[in-house]
């Protein structure tokens, strides 16, 4: 069975190609500037790889030449485009519909209800699957949601303090988000280290930023509630944040709701707080240079994941295993040395050489550590092909 897996923007196609039987990555590629005059495309076929342009209108074109090029004669992965078992996509927000689900009118309308709390991520999705659903009926369409990790997180942890309807009437939930990453390193830890019961708490950190508590492979607590935009700050999204703040903020500057909204999704975060740039590393240099707002920002992202890392070990009641992942998780030195600093008392201890080298999946923990640490690279689009292909083969 071979699944292709799509990551949608609002003018991007980005996909990756399994197959399921040894789950092997047959190829990965992409497009941007979808309608526009011209827009690269670009496929990795094994040790292939092509660049081009064409005029790309809408995201049914972009499936469409993906498949030629998959299709290829010479160099493509696929005899025929009906090989593809299913189209999965790692969508966000479905509210009252989460899990794994085929693509039909009523999820779409579910997910059409979440807009104004996933704007960046809905509206694009509901576009293209209708396109596809429309135009590529053959091909069968699976949305595996982000939510659907966290549904076994108790209600205590997940109902705000709001008024109880609410939480029924209209959603007003701590959802939780990344739950395809989160998935992944619960899996691998667990196979890594041949254990069930383990508690685990993982740190998806990258242009935006997530920490989930594990116990047995199962979502417990995570830092974020009803939109992307909540928990850690993140690249230029605000996070947590005083609703309260709001009036104060429309009334000292003329703006309306929409646009001071806008500020905190777009101008927030990093970006906004130091005024330099969303991205870690451009933060550390200008910080290494004495810029004291872009050391605020590195300092303040430090202190809420230590925050949530804090509740999250309470929560589960000890640690047996801190994990970093995506692209700072990974890559951010400094930022996981600011995580661990002082926890020996804790149990958490980072060994300093093994953490300034990490390659790939490692052990950075120090030898008297009770807590492992980890780095793990993710692999949403895996859990995503995965997800597609248990949902196909139980119809």
């Amino acid at each position: 069975m071979k699944i292709l897996v799509a990551n949608l923007g609002s003018t991007s196609f980005k996909y990756r190609l399994f197959d399921m039987e040894g789950e092997h990555q047959l190829a990965r590629g992409g497009i941007e500037r979808i309608g526009a005059a011209e827009s690269p495309c670009g496929v990795e076929i094994g040790e292939f790889k092509e660049e081009l342009t064409a005029p790309i209108p809408d995201h049914a074109v972009a499936v469409r030449k993906c498949l030629e090029q998959l299709t290829h004669p010479e160099n493509g992965c696929l005899q025929d485009a009906a090989e593809v078992s299913a189209i999965g996509f790692k969508a966000v927000h479905g509210g009252r519909i989460s899990g794994v689900q085929r693509v039909n009118d009523e999820l779409l309308d579910a997910m059409a209800e979440m807009n104004q709390v996933a704007p960046a991520h809905n509206p694009p999705y509901i576009a293209a699957m209708r396109q596809l659903a429309d135009k590529l009926p053959d091909i069968p369409l699976v949305a595996a949601f982000e939510t659907g990790f966290h549904a076994t997180i108790p209600d205590r942890l997940s109902y705000y303090a709001c008024p109880y309807e609410w939480g029924h009437a209209y959603q007003v939930r701590r959802w939780g988000f990344h739950g395809a990453s989160h998935r992944y390193i619960a899996n691998r830890i667990a196979d890594r280290l041949g254990r069930e019961d383990l508690r685990v708490v993982s740190c998806h950190l990258g242009g935006s930023s997530s920490l989930c508590a594990i116990r047995g492979r199962e979502s417990v607590q995570t830092s974020m509630g009803m939109s992307p935009q909540s928990g850690l700050p993140h690249n230029n999204r605000v996070g947590d944040f005083d609703p309260f703040a709001l009036p104060v903020v429309m009334k000292a500057t003329g703006k309306s709701l929409a646009e001071v909204l806008d500020d905190l999704a777009e101008k927030g975060g990093l970006l906004g707080l130091s005024g330099v740039s969303g991205d870690v590393r451009d933060l550390e240099q200008a910080a290494a240079a004495g810029n004291e707002r872009a050391r605020l920002a590195l300092d303040m992202f430090t202190s809420e994941i230590r925050r949530y890392l804090g509740g999250m070990l309470v929560e589960l009641g000890g640690l047996d295993v801190l994990v970093f992942t995506g692209g700072i998780g990974e890559n951010g030195v400094r930022i996981r040395e600011g995580v661990c600093a002082n926890l020996e008392g804790l149990g958490i201890g980072l060994d300093a050489a093994a953490n300034a080298a990490p390659r790939g999946e490692t052990k950075i923990s120090s030898a008297n550590s009770r807590t492992e640490i980890w780095t793990i690279p993710t692999n949403e689009e895996l859990v995503v092909a995965r997800q597609t292909r248990d949902l196909l083969q139980s119809a």
